[in-house]
């Protein structure tokens, strides 16, 4: 089972691919989409899409988690992360992929085993998770993070896990 993991963002949006094999996850890919700066928010807002789109025909990803809208201090900022938010899951409902979608705390337990784990500890836990040479990015390993947790909660609800 191959997932992609999404980290929304109006202006950079982090992925992530791993592949569930035998119990074990391996990493396949991860970065980044950022959008050009200069543009309008419905140009930002195409580019995502778009750039997610690539990202699911080119790795062809059998599911698709992304994490939650949380409250953010600025309520414009919560808004523009929900219309990057609904691009991104449109392109998941139009590649016919299953979507789940896990809260910051979810995801935080998941793969550092405490929900308040700041953004080091969970690119310290995604690169000994995953094996990786090098910690990605902190936008590519919450993506990463997203794919790690719904593959444990995919496999305890299939009886896998």
């Amino acid at each position: 089972m191959r997932i992609l993991g999404i980290d929304p963002g109006s202006r950079a949006t982090g992925y992530g691919v791993i592949e569930v094999c035998d119990r074990r996850l391996e990493f396949v890919c991860c970065g980044v989409i950022r959008v050009k700066t200069g543009q309008s928010f419905p140009e930002r807002l195409l580019e995502i899409n778009q750039g997610v789109c690539e990202v699911i025909e080119a790795r062809r990803p059998d599911r698709v988690a992304i994490e939650e809208v949380f409250m953010a201090r600025n309520p414009s900022s919560a808004l523009k992360l929900g219309h990057a938010r609904g691009v991104l899951i449109l392109a998941a409902m139009q590649s016919k992929l299953p979507l789940a979608e896990y809260s910051a705390r979810q995801i935080k337990q998941a793969v550092a085993g405490y929900g308040n784990a700041d953004k080091a500890q969970i690119q310290h836990m995604v690169k000994a998770i995953l094996s990786l040479a090098k910690s990605p990015s902190h936008d590519a390993a919450d993506a990463l993070a997203v794919a790690i947790c719904h593959a444990n909660y995919f496999q305890a609800d299939s009886g896998f896990g």
